[in-house]
């Protein structure tokens, strides 16, 4: 057998596992190799029947007889029974409309049982157990009954499952695989030395261990190895990109400090000494020749835009090179600053323009909207809107310096002369391939500075964005007041609403923030049932708050809707806004100082830190107001870490413990798999494979030398999507 065989082609595969088969992404057998078990079972809790009672959870091994189908007497419900038998006595199994699993079945074959346990007239039964057919009972399990060696190990795997495809199917086709001799041909990609020097089995061993483990600590360290493995090469192709752009040109920008330092003078507050520092660094990088590669996190209002601006400071004030090297003393470097929302850019145009009024430079602005430019010739103070064709004109012809924009940045309409810094806000909403094509836009390849508010735990980082140098924003600017932050159970909302009222009452404003934007359907199984922007904005303006403006904004709406509801907001036409999440980035509300937070518990507490920093962007005193729907003191408990917590990574820290990175982030989102996402909490896991992708990399750049690390990455390229 070879890994890509097709398993259609090497087994008798029904139409309805087939499609379950393409649902779970398994095509081929390598892929079935690496379908690891969700989970293990363990012989050793198997009960017996004579020990069941009424309501058990339980699983039992046994004899299988007396198959028969039927239909209810009185309702015609086409019925299947059978008798399950072990050492110690029978009992019933009864499955109500799925008649066709007794023709399934054999009489007299071994079969496990997993299901709730019934009673009828003093009789015990199954009803709608889950029933696998098994070649041989477990050690341990009848075999005085039915004269049975059982098998050698106690643990069984059990394997995510979907509709048509059983974990029983799924075992036994792996253990066909491993009995082909295939296990003794695939090639180990891991280099053996690293293997050795952190203790870790090979890759024949820990297939055979995480799918068919003798006991848990073999178990555990097939685990460890494919979790490895797997940060392992994010590590290696993240550390080639880096080393292949050490390789690239990029402009020298080189700034004396009392230059900058009067820029940074202009800053609505005094500058942190995390923004000095990280601008230190960006200056650093900017003098190194090669591309900067740069990813700055901070809390909502830490500054992360004033720290933009003086990057696109030193960018802006400096000369491009003739074409012999020499700086020219006529022309602009260009940057480029791209953001998720129209909002966000308008937001982020307004405040470029307060930042570079002063300097003899033209700022556009770029949306699926139109293009503005200034200063504008009619109104200097002011902006003006442009054509589209006008603006994109200057741009290639070097005369706008910043250009500010949503992904209209990245069409291929849009040239520039010298790009030398592209900045993007929020990274994590754009792809990677997005990110590339703006960077790659010119031969001299432009310094890039991503900037998230996002507060990610310190693993996730160092995996995701192994590319990128960190830098941390973990201060906020002088005079600052610190957010007051209530957690709000059911029966303590009045009095909540009470105290907001007083703050409206002196003109501030609220945000009502709320899971969905529509009610959910009561009939629908498994609607989230929880509060919706349009219903909650009706309840708020009847019910709570009448004599005070509400308005609404959420995903679904229009551009221009979501506009004009900000705007409202903002020119205070509104006093309380009712949204979705999406104001969680580009909302800039000084006289907002108020946040409810409602269904908090279905919330990361990371992504409750960025929506409260909605109202810590003025002077006045901010509160959030956490409303939790349940009393749980688990969920209570959990929600209190935004009182006490010092910052967003503290925050982010804590639910990373709590709830894990899946829950945190959203596995899809990341395109790694449960595995390695519960490993990125071992840092210690992370900085390993992170030093040796490096050492390869340094020692060996384009992979030449490790054929098999070269040929998986490659095959993983098409894979990988980290946002």
């Amino acid at each position: 057998m070879n890994p890509l065989d097709l398993l259609s082609a090497r087994f008798r595969i029904l139409p309805v596992q087939a499609g379950a088969l393409k649902r779970l992404g398994l095509h081929t057998a390598e892929d079935l190799l690496y379908h690891f078990p969700g989970r293990y079972g363990d012989t050793a809790e198997v009960v017996h029947i004579d020990t069941l009672k009424k309501g058990d959870e339980a699983v039992v091994y046994g004899k299988i007889s007396g198959l028969k189908t039927s239909k209810g007497y009185r309702t015609k419900i086409p019925m299947s029974e059978a008798w399950l038998e072990d050492e110690t006595g029978k009992i019933k199994i009864v499955w109500f409309h799925q008649a066709y699993l007794a023709k399934m079945l054999q009489d007299d074959s071994f079969v496990r049982v997993e299901g709730k346990v019934s009673e009828r007239k003093e009789s015990l039964y199954f009803s709608n157990p889950k029933v696998e057919a098994i070649q041989k009972l477990p050690i341990g399990v009848g075999q005085n009954l039915f004269g049975n060696e059982g098998e050698s190990h106690t643990l069984y795997p059990v394997y995510p499952e979907t509709r048509g495809l059983t974990s029983n199917w799924i075992f036994h086709k792996i253990q066909n695989i491993f009995t082909s001799g295939l296990l003794d041909v695939l090639p180990d990609p891991i280099p053996a030395d690293i293997l050795k020097k952190y203790n870790l089995p090979t890759l024949k061993s820990a297939l055979i261990w995480i799918h068919a483990p003798q006991k848990a600590s073999d178990a555990e360290a097939a685990r460890k190895r494919f979790a490895f493995e797997e940060i392992f090469f994010i590590q290696l192709d993240k550390q080639k990109t880096r080393k292949e752009f050490k390789d690239k040109k990029a402009f020298i920008i080189e700034k004396e400090p009392e230059t900058m330092e009067k820029f940074i003078s202009r800053f609505p507050f005094e500058a942190t000494e995390a923004q000095r520092k990280t601008i230190g660094h960006i200056l650093g990088d900017f003098a190194r020749g090669y591309p900067m590669s740069r990813l700055l996190e901070g809390d909502v209002g830490s500054g992360k835009t004033a720290v933009a601006a003086a990057a696109a400071y030193a960018v802006t004030t400096s000369r491009p090179n003739d074409k012999n090297g020499q700086q020219q003393n006529f022309g602009t470097l260009q940057t480029a600053y791209m953001v998720p929302t129209e909002i966000l850019a308008k937001q982020h145009f307004e405040s470029f323009i307060k930042y570079f009024r002063h300097l003899p430079i033209n700022i556009a602005l770029i949306t699926g909207a139109g293009a503005r430019k200034f200063p504008s010739k009619v109104n200097p103070e002011g902006w003006t809107d442009i054509s589209r064709p006008q603006l994109l004109k200057w741009v290639i012809g070097g005369e706008i310096a910043i250009v500010i924009g949503t992904h209209a940045l990245i069409q291929r309409s849009v040239k520039f002369k010298h790009l030398a810094l592209a900045i993007i806000d929020e990274q994590h909403r754009f792809g990677t391939a997005q990110r590339q094509k703006l960077v790659g836009k010119d031969e001299t390849i432009p310094h890039l500075l991503s900037m998230t508010a996002t507060p990610i735990p310190r693993t996730l980082a160092l995996t995701l964005y192994g590319d990128l140098d960190l830098s941390l924003l973990d201060q906020m600017p002088a005079g600052r007041k610190p957010i007051v932050t209530e957690i709000v159970t059911p029966d303590k909302r009045k009095a909540a609403y009470e105290e907001i009222r007083k703050e409206l009452k002196a003109g501030r404003q609220l945000y009502v923030i709320c899971p969905r934007i529509n009610e959910p359907d009561p009939d629908k199984e498994g609607a989230v049932l929880a509060k919706s922007v349009k219903e909650e904005a009706k309840r708020l303006k009847t019910d709570v708050f009448p004599e005070y403006e509400v308005g609404i904004m959420h995903s679904k709406m229009s551009p221009a809707e979501k506009e004009k509801a900000m705007l409202d907001f903002k020119d205070h036409k509104t006093d309380i806004l009712v949204a979705t999440s999406v104001v969680e980035v580009g909302v800039n509300v000084e006289n907002a100082s108020l946040i409810i937070i409602e269904g908090a518990e279905r919330f990361g507490l990371a992504q409750l830190h960025q929506l409260r920093g909605r109202v810590l962007r003025g002077t006045h005193q901010p509160y959030c107001f956490v409303f939790a729907e349940t009393k749980s003191a688990k969920t209570v408990e959990r929600l209190k870490a935004l009182k006490t917590a010092k910052n967003g990574f503290e925050l982010a820290e804590f639910d990373l413990k709590q709830r894990g990175v899946g829950e945190l982030y959203g596995r899809k989102q990341w395109g790694i798999s449960d595995l390695a996402m519960d490993a990125i909490q071992n840092l210690k896991m992370v900085e390993a494979a992170r030093e040796e992708a490096t050492r390869i990399v340094e020692e060996d750049p384009t992979l030449s030398r490790h054929p098999l690390l070269k040929a998986r990455i490659e095959s993983e390229k098409d894979k990988i999507h980290f946002e």
